[in-house]
């Protein structure tokens, strides 16, 4: 069985009860993990306190060879974390290989800025100088969701332990085993750096339990959430009685706009890739899809052929494009969306049910979905829809699908594809939207700050921005004797 990490030791819970987790592909049972308390928490937050004294006292410079060390240990495990990361996931192993390599990337990003961190001086006035210093938060809380559970942590703790904070992290109740192994990994990192035990704990358990102590415990001075809005939206209410620190990354519905001189073929395979990587569960994913009238036709007839060769199955399997949903109520979930679609009035292209099939019976597995005609009040369009189905819209120009793109409550992702950069341009300019790819996939950089507007959150991660919700910063004065002063002293 599964132990969560507090103190740099594997634990039971307390309570010593259990949760199952098993696989979305086959049901079959993957491992059991403990069932932590709220005092199981806070023994780690007590723990992580303790190592803050010690571990914000390293210079930076150790801080990142410690992060530099256990992006290495990641990689040397590299396969066998991606098929613990499947299994209990779901997604294909391809891209649970992608996503330990990004977890390995981000933390050698924030390793690598090591030195480059710095305060500020500034000249007052004669005789007086100020100085700006950043100083560690203290003991930060990660709350990490399912769909991508590692690299998502990733984004919490490596601006935040080579900031000099230490942190417990809370994974997903389906997904925490590869979340448990990594942690123990950057621990053993810290502890070969000369770091103490603790800096990173983890602890596994129902998130009304562990997360809410998490968010209540005044030893814990900010929170990096990732999930869903509404959960979002009750985090800022609690981390505002104790005035915490939050970072948070919602929900999205992620505008595609493919203008009538964009390269179909190329923006067909980011259309496809966008809307069915990770079987849609991702807030970045591709959630509506707006297309010129004029090309609206030969970009449905591609993309449909292009959707029908998407091998599914279970992610364990090579030859896997797309694994299942991850669990039975998110496949419920989509359903009734597309459900909802049709009754407006909406037309599948393609999918839109259940594959058939002995290999598909014990899983969550759903046909990649296409929807035409649809109504702007269907929930598809209005709701996240976290999963393999896409609307698609027909827009006459650039200004129509610029308009129905911001008619969301969320603002997270976009991506316009035009040939012409006064295009590009106006719409990057007018998208409300954290982020703008123009003729490009969705991938997210390190090198550039992430975040949304609306309801899709508030802060940045990734960037040297990540830096700035993982520090304070404190103005320090000195008053020096002037010339003038001295002179006329003596």
């Amino acid at each position: 069985m599964a132990q969560f990490l507090i103190a740099g030791e594997l634990q039971n819970s307390e309570s010593g009860e259990t949760t199952e987790i098993r696989n979305p592909a086959t049901g079959e049972l993957v491992d059991k993990v403990p069932k932590g308390t709220a005092n199981d928490a806070r023994r780690a937050i007590q723990v992580a306190a303790e190592a803050l004294k010690k571990w914000s006292q390293m210079a930076p410079p150790k801080r990142g060879t410690a992060l530099l060390e256990a992006a290495r240990l990641i990689r040397q495990q590299e396969k066998e974390l991606a098929a613990l990361l499947t299994r209990e996931q779901g997604k294909p192993i391809r891209e649970s290989i992608m996503e330990i390599r990004r977890l390995a990337h981000t933390l050698d990003h924030y390793g690598g800025m090591a030195k480059s961190l710095r305060g500020a001086s500034v000249t007052l006035d004669q005789g007086r100088h100020g100085l700006v210093l950043r100083k560690p938060i203290g003991v930060c809380g990660a709350i990490v969701p399912w769909n991508f559970p590692v690299s998502l942590m990733g984004n919490k703790v490596g601006p935040a332990l080579l900031c000099g904070n230490t942190m417990v992290v809370k994974p997903a109740g389906t997904t925490p085993l590869t979340a448990v192994r990594c942690v123990q990994l950057i621990q053993q990192a810290v502890e070969q750096e000369g770091g103490p035990k603790g800096v990173i704990n983890i602890v596994t358990g129902p998130g009304g339990i562990v997360g809410e102590e998490i968010l209540r415990n005044s030893l814990v001075r900010k929170i990096g959430f990732t999930g869903e809005t509404g959960t979002g939206k009750h985090v800022m209410e609690v981390a505002a009685q104790e005035v915490k620190h939050v970072t948070l990354e919602l929900g999205g519905s992620d505008p595609m706009i493919v203008c009538d001189d964009a390269d179909l073929d190329r923006a067909v395979s980011a259309a496809s890739v966008g809307r069915f990587f990770n079987c849609g569960q991702a807030c970045l994913a591709i959630k509506r899809l707006f297309l010129f009238d004029r090309i609206a036709d030969p970009f449905i007839e591609k993309l449909v052929e292009k959707v029908k060769k998407l091998r599914i199955g279970n992610g364990i399997k090579p030859e896997t494009l797309l694994g299942p949903l991850h669990t039975a109520g998110q496949r419920q979930e989509v359903e009734e969306m597309v459900e909802d679609a049709v009754k407006r009035g909406g037309k599948v292209l393609y999918g839109g049910k259940r594959p058939q099939g002995e290999e598909y019976d014990r899983g969550h597995f759903l046909l990649p979905t296409l929807v035409t005609d649809v109504d702007p009040k269907s929930r598809i369009v209005i709701e996240e829809c976290f999963g393999p189905a896409l609307p698609i819209i027909r827009v006459k120009n650039l200004e129509d699908a610029v308009e129905q793109a911001n008619s969301s409550i969320f603002g997270l992702g976009s991506s316009v594809w035009t040939k012409d950069i006064d295009k590009a341009m106006w719409a990057a300019e007018h998208i409300e939207s954290g982020y703008t790819w123009i003729n490009s996939a969705q991938i997210i950089y390190d090198e550039l700050p992430f975040g949304g507007v609306k309801q899709s959150g508030l802060g940045k991660e990734h960037g040297t921005e990540a830096i700035d919700y993982y520090t304070e910063t404190k103005s320090v004065v000195i008053a020096t004797e002037s010339r003038s002063e001295a002179v006329g002293g003596e």
